[in-house]
């Protein structure tokens, strides 16, 4: 335990030791190649990337496939969504035109076109239907 000078003087700490490093073994030497062998492994080299380009161009022409119909659908959607408006906008003036051919004002004033006359009120009875 180090000792505290209770005047802000400090006990000096021991230096830090280095780990010493182990001295690297002398290298074996390298395997003999021959060329058939080297050969060889540059062909597995050559065929692994040819593999994997082949991979990434199959992924890359379907991620664009699939960019492509999206944007299919993006239109057809947009072209529903134009004729939704143009159906709805003949909705209401179709609707509007009902409104106005039932008004009360254009059923009577056809009526006297046609020689129809209101019938008086006294004219007027109703039936009872009675429940059996």
């Amino acid at each position: 335990m180090a000792a505290v000078d209770w005047f802000g003087a400090s006990v000096a700490a021991p230096a830090p030791t280095r780990p010493t490093r182990a001295r690297p073994r002398a290298a074996a030497a390298p395997p003999v190649r021959t060329r058939a062998s080297q050969r060889r492994a540059s062909g597995r080299r050559l065929t692994g990337g040819i593999v994997w380009i082949s991979v990434f161009a199959v992924l890359l022409t379907g991620v664009v496939a699939l960019n492509v119909a999206v944007l299919r659908l993006n239109m057809s959607v947009s072209k529903l969504d134009k004729q939704e408006l143009q159906l709805r906008a003949e909705n209401a003036a179709l609707a509007s035109q009902v409104s106005s051919a039932a008004s009360a004002r254009l059923i009577e004033s056809t009526a006297q076109k046609l020689g129809l006359v209101p019938a008086p009120a006294t004219d007027t009875s109703y039936l009872d239907l009675g429940h059996k």
